[in-house]
């Protein structure tokens, strides 16, 4: 019995993907611990207990995600772009153009026919465009992440906002409430910006369909529509598993494949 995994290790949630050849045998997603190493193994111990099994059982471990140098189980680490980029082709095995918005960065990965990475690009130099600046408006209206996503769902006239930069929008968001503007055009306005921030790396790459979306921030609806709106096209959702589980997934694949000797 061969069993590998995957871990990654982001900024705001850390996730483990164990397999047994193809077949998925247990995942989980933890916020993320202040040291990576926490996170790893955390995450990695709780996929473990859900799958019956112990550390030495694993052949194989791929470890990504910015705190992928840190982990200290891992057999090899791998980049999030080839993680994410193999994780979302099995997820949807017709993209083309992957958006993944996670924690600390946002990335755009076209493949080519073959289903490699043929072209990239990313933001990790700036929060805005990213699951932080979603975070940090959501902490400025008491509310969370997911519900964010939920309010915006029933706004009637989004709020334009004047500026993507996390600290002037913080002040925006304080100056919105304290006028009395509803909660849901606020929350609609905070998603529409992200995904216009988002169509600019998508359109500095190009558009290839079909395009899918990864990352904790795809599970936001109101980011999720609005950017097929702002792009116009549709945006396949990953249903085999959780989005948010892309690189991990990505990483047990890659395991998979040094197992079998073929990378």
């Amino acid at each position: 019995m061969t069993i590998i995994a995957g871990c990654d290790v982001g900024s705001l949630t850390s996730k483990a993907v164990i397999m047994q050849q193809d077949k998925i045998l247990a995942v989980e997603i933890i916020k993320s611990k202040a040291k990576p190493q926490e996170s790893a193994n955390l995450v990695l111990e709780n996929a473990l207990t859900k799958a019956g099994l112990k550390l030495p059982d694993v052949q194989f471990i791929v470890g990504t995600g910015y705190g992928r140098d840190h982990i200290p189980f891992v057999h090899k680490t791998m980049s999030e772009i080839s993680c994410h980029a193999r994780g979302a082709k099995w997820l949807v095995p017709s993209a083309k153009t992957i958006i993944d918005i996670g924690g600390q960065d946002c990335k755009v990965i076209k493949l080519d026919k073959t289903g490699n990475v043929s072209k990239f690009i990313a933001n990790d130099k700036c929060a805005s465009g990213t699951g932080r600046f979603l975070e940090v408006m959501a902490r400025m209206m008491n509310i969370s992440i997911q519900e964010l996503g939920e309010v915006s769902e029933k706004s009637k006239q989004p709020i334009q906002f004047a500026s993507m930069c996390t600290v002037w929008a913080q002040a925006d968001v304080v100056k919105y409430l304290n006028s009395g503007f509803a909660l849901e055009d606020i929350g609609a306005g905070i998603n529409m910006a992200m995904a216009n921030r988002v169509s600019m790396l998508v359109s500095a790459i190009g558009i290839e369909t079909d395009i899918c979306m990864t990352g904790g921030v795809s599970k936001n609806s109101g980011v999720f529509v609005s950017l097929e709106r702002i792009l116009g096209h549709k945006i396949k959702k990953a249903r085999k598993l959780d989005p948010q589980l892309a690189g991990a997934l990505g990483a047990a694949l890659i395991a998979n494949d040094q197992i079998k000797g073929r990378a």
